[in-house]
């Protein structure tokens, strides 16, 4: 299937690692230009590098996402270089506190994560819906997660984090669909790699004394697929919705975790 993606100018938060790369590679490879935001931009320098090699244009910009004036003047900057946004993947985010009940979170931590994953994508939709309003419409893929669709016990403040991401996700469709606005969530479930193998694994393995192989196969268990997802799966899902082959979906949460959230 074409995607039809080609020359297309894409904003992708948090691009530096995992899934993020994975979707900064897979435009690349599609043809688009890319616009990569984030605080680290040596982290994001190997990236635009490979995307680089793949024939396309590849522009590293600092920024805040959380903080609303950073967010404008790079928006602006994007514009100088590229002259148009045709699409946002809202990446960018955090996981705040692992393994604390709801009462022991702290008000701080609770804060900082709902700061992030929510805050972040809302000051980047806000600051580029009016250009994409300008050019009769663009697509805006925002990344969540499936503790934001089924909830977690342990994981209180990522969880709602996540969910308010949702209707986030959705309120911005009802509001900018008259503008030929597609918006749309993608959910990972549990995404294979360093955090997965490094530390959810080791986790599994010392609360069940079973080996690590023996651990990833029971997580994997959880799923209809029997499979956990990788970073290409979020990355295919994600290119869809910001496809025009995407036109009539907007407002939609979509799970990529293999069969767990929605089943």
């Amino acid at each position: 299937m074409e995607l039809n993606l080609k020359d297309k100018v894409v904003v992708v938060t948090g691009p530096a690692k995992g899934m993020g790369a994975a979707i900064t590679l897979g435009f690349a490879r599609e043809g688009a230009n890319l616009a990569l935001l984030g605080r680290d931009v040596e982290a994001i320098a190997p990236v635009q590098g490979e995307a680089g090699t793949l024939g396309v244009a590849a522009e590293i910009f600092a920024c805040d996402v959380t903080d609303s004036a950073a967010v404008d003047q790079v928006v602006a900057a994007v514009l100088a270089r590229f002259g148009r946004i045709d699409v946002l993947v809202n990446v960018a985010g955090g996981t705040g506190p692992i393994g604390k009940t709801g009462v022991e979170t702290t008000a701080a931590e609770f804060d900082e994560i709902v700061h992030l994953n929510m805050r972040g994508p809302f000051n980047l939709i806000r600051a580029v819906a009016p250009v994409m309003q300008g050019q009769g419409g663009g697509k805006i893929v925002n990344v969540g997660g499936t503790f934001g669709m089924r909830g977690r016990a342990m994981r209180l403040a990522y969880s709602s984090s996540k969910w308010g991401l949702r209707g986030l996700t959705k309120s911005f469709a009802l509001e900018l669909g008259p503008d030929n606005i597609n918006v749309n969530l993608v959910a990972p479930g549990m995404v294979d790699g360093p955090r997965f193998r490094d530390k959810v694994v080791p986790q599994v393995a010392a609360q069940y004394g079973i080996s690590e192989d023996e651990a990833a196969a029971k997580h994997a268990s959880d799923y209809a697929l029997g499979r956990v997802s990788t970073d290409e799966d979020i990355a295919s899902a994600t290119l869809f919705l910001a496809s025009d082959r995407a036109r009539q979906i907007t407002g939609v949460d979509l799970p990529v975790d293999g069969g767990w959230a929605s089943l």
